[in-house]
């Protein structure tokens, strides 16, 4: 198969005499060793107005722009939107998996999802980040801060070594969404480039409540020790279910299910915002152990202040109570106390 070349100036120019002479596009296009639709789609786009006149020096600079701003689309076009997003972007720090999440409450009508909000910010630079700014600089109101963002997504149905018998959050109980009771968990593992050591989190959704676990490697084995380990001393109406991410650390997760009683259920691969809690919990993690710590130089009495820091944090969401006070008060409401 041929590869596909743009037309030049002269193919525009030959488009041009041909359609003065009055012949066919067929003719055109066989003259210049093209396919007709080719021709037609170059007409398409270019005899507009009411003077319907096809212009070769202006038909080329357009495709020349067309080709020099490609990628670069504008995001976000709906001004309420893209206004929405940059303003909670500056001033409240949110991530884009919140201002998707609060967008509806603040202009009913209105959703977007945070991939987009990712690629607006990321469309303001050439090449995804790695050339100059042609808009404005966004990047450094990310958490994380990335100053190019590298394509992760792989299609589902090629995906290698997948986790047997997954069970995506699609089937998980609508009370888990609605927050409504506690004892739902999600887990996730945070990795040192310097070491093996990683952390285990394991987040409560209505609460806050925090338990991290230092662990010598993240492989399925360690990382399913960690969670039975935390999860198994709290009442079974407090580990109700348990929400990770697709990395294979979580492979055993039917020896969590079965250990423990816990369901254990799966979001979409790069997904991350469907275990929103749990990402932004591993974010204020961060503030104390910040990229590239080592964890295995990390003490264990270290990593128990951190949590009991966190969880002795006062939230705005929790009336500006703490997780650790809201969820021993929801535990005494369930044990009737």
């Amino acid at each position: 198969m041929a590869h596909y070349q743009q037309l030049s100036i002269e193919d525009r120019e030959q488009i041009h005499s041909g359609l003065w002479e009055g012949r066919s596009l067929r003719e055109i296009a066989r003259e210049l060793g093209r396919n007709p639709s080719t021709i037609s789609r170059e007409l398409q786009r270019n005899i507009k107005g009411e003077r319907r006149r096809y212009t070769p020096r202006l038909a080329h600079l357009r495709a020349t722009e067309r080709i020099q701003t490609r990628g670069h689309r504008l995001r976000l076009k709906h001004a309420v939107i893209r206004e929405y997003a940059i303003q909670q972007l500056k001033d409240k720090d949110y991530s884009p998996e919140q201002i998707a999440g609060t967008l509806p409450s603040v202009h009913p009508g209105y959703s977007i999802s945070p991939e987009a909000i990712y690629q607006f910010i990321y469309a303001q630079y050439q090449r995804h980040g790695w050339g100059h700014c042609i808009g404005e600089d966004l990047r450094m109101c990310l958490k994380r801060r990335h100053k190019v963002r590298h394509p992760k997504f792989v299609p589902f149905k090629e995906e290698k070594g997948a986790i047997r018998n997954r069970v995506f959050i699609d089937d998980r109980p609508a009370e888990v969404d609605a927050r409504i009771a506690i004892g739902h968990w999600e887990g996730d593992s945070m990795v040192s480039r310097q070491s093996l050591v990683g952390l285990n989190t394991l987040v409560e959704r209505v609460t806050g409540l925090v338990f991290i676990s230092k662990i010598l490697n993240t492989t399925a084995e360690i990382t399913t020790r960690a969670v039975t380990a935390r999860l198994k001393h709290l009442p079974h109406q407090l580990r109700k279910t348990l929400t990770v991410d697709n990395g294979h650390e979580n492979a055993g997760h039917q020896n969590i299910a079965r250990e423990i009683k816990t369901k254990v259920f799966f979001a979409h691969p790069y997904h991350s915002w469907e275990r929103g809690t749990n990402e932004n919990t591993n974010g204020l993690i961060r503030w104390y152990l910040p990229k590239r710590t080592d964890f295995a130089t990390i003490s264990d009495e270290r990593i128990r202040e951190i949590e009991y820091r966190l969880n002795t944090r006062p939230r705005k969401r929790l009336g500006w109570r703490t997780p650790l006070e809201v969820f021993n008060q929801r535990v005494a409401l369930k044990d009737g106390i």
